[in-house]
């Protein structure tokens, strides 16, 4: 079933970078969430709705999670369902760049089967599927082997930086950053970086598709705390990520105060 859903999903998710792109170049309304929750654009909404028609309609019995949409309590009664971020870094698709993202994933029973994240203005598809391995634009994936933390290049945002959530002080690798969450587990499954962290309550339809292509990668990628991560939460939330090659993400856990984990 992974193959078929993988199939279903990376079609879908190709239609979805030909509506956003729709809008690239074009003045896109865009206005802020109620409760400082970020800002949604036109293009979000019509990417939900390209991809709820395309994905609902060939798995009615699948239930839905996408940012864009409102929650219903009906999910979490479903054994399997879709995972949606219609455009991950809208702020980066307001401002122009071509770091945003789409993501999808399906979770069966809280564990995601299959998963992709394209980046249209990049031509780049990552995808997965439970047990088959990860792959960007077809090209096999393997998760870094980096162990040594203080050479190890890391994505994250400056608040993973703060010395009270690492039991040394102030960590001394090297940092960058990707306004995308699912780009940047893709880029650490891709083995460009070393390792993407956060550490504020993150939604699971950030993580769902990137945590996957991860794992089949070879990597590691858990809650702050070193917790598996499950989805299809009552509230759609994960406590943090840790997402790193095998031989740096005890590394990291083993340098965090116990504050942070």
């Amino acid at each position: 079933m992974q193959e078929t859903d993988l199939a279903l999903i990376t079609d879908a998710i190709r239609l979805a970078g030909q509506v956003a792109t729709g809008f690239v170049g074009k003045d896109a309304r865009s206005w802020d969430k109620p409760g400082g929750a970020g800002p949604v654009t036109e293009a979000d909404l019509a990417v939900n709705r390209a991809l709820e028609t395309t994905l609902r309609s060939a798995r009615p019995d699948y239930g839905w999670l996408s940012e864009e949409s409102e929650d219903s309590d009906r999910r979490l009664s479903e054994d399997t369902l879709f995972i949606i971020d219609p455009i991950d870094g809208t702020r980066s698709f307001v401002e122009g760049s071509r770091t945003w993202a789409h993501s999808v994933a399906i979770a069966h029973r809280g564990y995601v089967t299959a998963a992709a994240v394209y980046l249209p203005l990049r031509d780049k598809l990552y995808t997965a599927a439970l047990g088959r391995g990860a792959f960007c634009n077809g090209a096999p994936l393997t998760a870094s082997e980096t162990q040594d933390l203080e050479a190890a290049e890391i994505l994250a945002a400056k608040p993973v930086m703060e010395p009270q959530h690492w039991s040394s002080g102030e960590p001394r690798f090297h940092r960058s950053h990707r306004p995308s969450l699912a780009y940047r587990l893709g880029l650490v499954a891709e083995a460009r970086f070393d390792a993407m962290l956060t550490f504020r309550p993150s939604w699971e339809w950030d993580i769902a598709a990137g945590a996957l292509i991860v794992t089949e990668a070879g990597g590691i990628c858990t809650d702050k705390s070193g917790a598996p991560l499950r989805f299809n939460n009552a509230r759609p939330q994960l406590n943090g990520v840790i997402a790193a090659g095998p031989r740096l993400h005890g590394e990291v856990l083993a340098a965090l105060a116990s504050e942070a984990s």
